[in-house]
């Protein structure tokens, strides 16, 4: 299997969001990457750091299996940024994951691809994302095709084992879909 790309903000990313799903998918067998805007020492609202390896702008997609982004403060970056945007359309296209948490959610609405979908989200940006066209349904994590939400840090663990059940079923069809 690929790496599973996480995208996290240079700063006041959630640390728990991004170290306890990447910590349980790498326990569960997933090998992960860290994205950012730029290749560089990136610092959580927790106080926790960690280095991004590749920059946003350079990521293709068909190095990966699935696309997570980390909510915080700092994912606000995201939520305009057309090369985000474009990444995660790639993803979707391609008929891989796409995973988002606490108010990154809205990250993929801006996107275009929630409209119809149901998701979680944090409370904050509850009115936003229904008004961009998505269902929420109040759960700590919601699956809706291959695009996984979750509600916030509370929900990192739950998930990063829906993503890696997730990324079990899809790699079952591919081998099945192949004989």
């Amino acid at each position: 299997m690929k790496p599973i790309l996480f995208v996290i903000a240079p700063k006041d990313f959630r640390d728990e969001e991004l170290f306890v799903t990447k910590e349980e998918l790498e326990r569960l067998g997933f090998s992960t990457c860290i994205s950012s805007l730029d290749a560089t020492e990136c610092s959580g609202s927790k106080g926790g750091t960690i280095k991004a390896t590749i920059k946003l702008a350079d990521v293709k997609s068909n190095n990966y299996d699935a696309l997570v982004f980390v909510g915080g403060s700092g994912s606000r970056i995201y939520f305009d940024l057309e090369s985000a945007h474009r990444l995660i359309k790639e993803f979707i296209q391609s008929g891989k994951i796409v995973a988002a948490i606490c108010i990154a959610p809205m990250i993929l609405a801006k996107a275009g691809i929630l409209e119809g979908k149901r998701v979680s989200v944090f409370n904050s940006e509850l009115e936003t994302i229904e008004s961009l066209g998505a269902h929420y349904t109040g759960m700590d994590v919601t699956i809706d095709g291959n695009i996984i939400t979750a509600y916030g840090p509370q929900s990192a663990l739950r998930f990063g084992r829906k993503i890696a059940e997730h990324l079990h079923v899809l790699a079952v069809a591919d081998h099945t879909s192949g004989i």
